[in-house]
């Protein structure tokens, strides 16, 4: 341990490797309810010095675990094994922004915000922008394939990555993608954007930017209960009308984050965003309020300055922050589905929740169908966490039955492996684990997320999946 401890500090200096137990502790968990303590942390500053960080651990057999702000919510950033830990927190430098390609050049630690608020003086921005965008680093959303509101008509990240260099799982740093909307060959950058960190770190990341739109137009619809604000939504959509955004939150939500503007005793409002042209704006605004009329919305209320639109969307975005006023503790789950299927959905969830007797806030980003129920409960509460995560596989099970998928931002990670076979056969997984043998990864970088580990899945095992995809795999 000590000679491992002096090769990292040769490397970054003493001041940023970390082994004690104190300081280990801020590594041990994310925004999951997953906990597990790394052997060391280090924080480098180049890409140099993650390439001769993952070297020293493979010299040593110990896994590495690539660490941007730790906001996920699936456990992906969480060391399960140990090993060491490569917080991205000190690589937090804009190096160019090119106004006439609008690109910028940025490493991993930068945080999401920071690079629309750097570019805005030049009229651009970055469209991705997670709810929890004001601490997200660009790195994790690489890893997880973030999304965030606008994602409906910006899509996710991999839609704003033009190319990234990498550090492999031997050292070595390489390049995948560049400056060009196109590249020749193989999507490397696409393989690994959203591979929750099992084949590559990215170090330096090339991203696009887009051109702040000439008006925005936020309005507010508040309606007596979900399933009417769901039957609102498939009524926008159904009208060919694709906004920025579709934002919906329940009254559970709504009660949370008191204060921030949204009436208090409603059943559900949606959030909903229109960017562009003024002339197309305003009409389209037009159209949704006439739409959102037919179902007896309670209330709508439209942003008339940036003020007002910052103050509705703080309000949504403080929301997973602001359930602590409901119940100490809260589990996320990430499911998408059809928006053709959002009532039948939100009903199945709310029957478990009354089922249950545990409460369930539902968050969603409606407009894709991206819904996020957060099940409330007390992990101080013996069983308490046992019953959450039951109630979470439950939600999966109910997305994908009704032709949706597992997560649509926030990855698999530790918390939806044993539901991977709800959507994916044994061969579907032996050939997606073969990425790890073509990357060469000999299971050194995040091991045991993602796949099923054939603990408590008993559709995969372990050794079934190694014997299919071949020596050193890990699944």
């Amino acid at each position: 341990m000590d000679k491992i401890v002096k090769s990292l500090i040769d490397v970054v200096g003493s001041d940023y490797v970390l082994w004690s137990e104190a300081d280990l502790l801020v590594y041990e968990y994310d925004g999951s309810v997953d906990r597990s303590t790394p052997l060391i942390v280090v924080l480098p500053e180049t890409t140099e010095q993650v390439s001769k960080i993952v070297k020293i651990a493979r010299v040593n057999a110990l896994p590495v675990v690539a660490r941007g702000a730790g906001t996920g919510l699936s456990g992906g950033a969480v060391a399960e094994h140990g090993g060491v830990v490569i917080s991205m927190s000190r690589m937090t430098q804009i190096l160019e922004v090119n106004e006439y390609d609008k690109y910028a050049i940025v490493q991993p630690g930068v945080v999401n915000l920071d690079l629309s608020t750097h570019v805005a003086p030049l009229g651009l921005y970055y469209a991705p922008d997670p709810s929890s965008q004001r601490a997200c680093t660009i790195g994790g959303n690489i890893a997880e394939n973030s999304g965030g509101p606008h994602c409906l008509a910006y899509g996710v990240t991999t839609n704003h990555v033009l190319g990234m260099e990498v550090v492999l799982a031997d050292g070595t740093i390489t390049q995948f993608g560049g400056v060009e909307r196109e590249s020749q060959g193989y999507d490397l950058r696409g393989i690994t954007i959203g591979s929750e960190g099992t084949l590559a770190i990215a170090t330096t990341i090339i991203v696009r930017l887009l051109r702040v739109p000439e008006t925005v137009k936020t309005m507010l619809a508040v309606f007596e209960d979900v399933e009417t604000a769901s039957a609102a939504v498939s009524g926008i959509i159904g009208a060919g009308i694709i906004p920025s955004a579709i934002e919906m939150m329940d009254h559970f939500c709504i009660q949370a984050v008191a204060g921030a503007g949204y009436p208090e005793g409603a059943g559900a409002v949606l959030l909903v965003e229109l960017d562009g042209l003024e002339e197309l704006v305003e009409d389209e605004s037009r159209e949704i309020e006439s739409i959102c009329q037919e179902f007896g919305p309670l209330e709508i209320r439209v942003a008339t300055d940036p003020d007002e639109r910052e103050k509705l969307w703080a309000g949504r975005k403080g929301v997973l922050g602001a359930l602590g006023r409901l119940a100490p503790n809260y589990y996320l789950v990430d499911g998408t589905i059809p928006r053709t299927k959002l009532v039948d959905v939100l009903r199945q969830i709310n029957e478990l929740s009354e089922s249950t007797g545990y409460r369930i806030a539902n968050l969603l980003h409606a407009g894709d169908g991206n819904l996020h129920p957060s099940i409330l409960f007390d992990e101080r509460k013996p069983g308490d966490t046992k019953n959450v995560l039951a109630i979470g596989a439950e939600i999966l099970r109910i997305c994908v039955e009704a032709g949706g998928v597992l997560s649509g931002e926030h990855g698999i990670g530790l918390e939806k492996q044993d539901q991977m076979p709800l959507m994916f056969t044994d061969e579907d997984m032996a050939a997606m684990a073969l990425l790890k043998i073509a990357f060469e990864t000999e299971d050194v970088f995040n091991p045991g997320k993602v796949f099923p580990t054939g603990a408590a899945c008993g559709d995969i095992s372990q050794a079934r999946a190694i014997a299919r995809v071949g020596p050193g795999a890990y699944i």
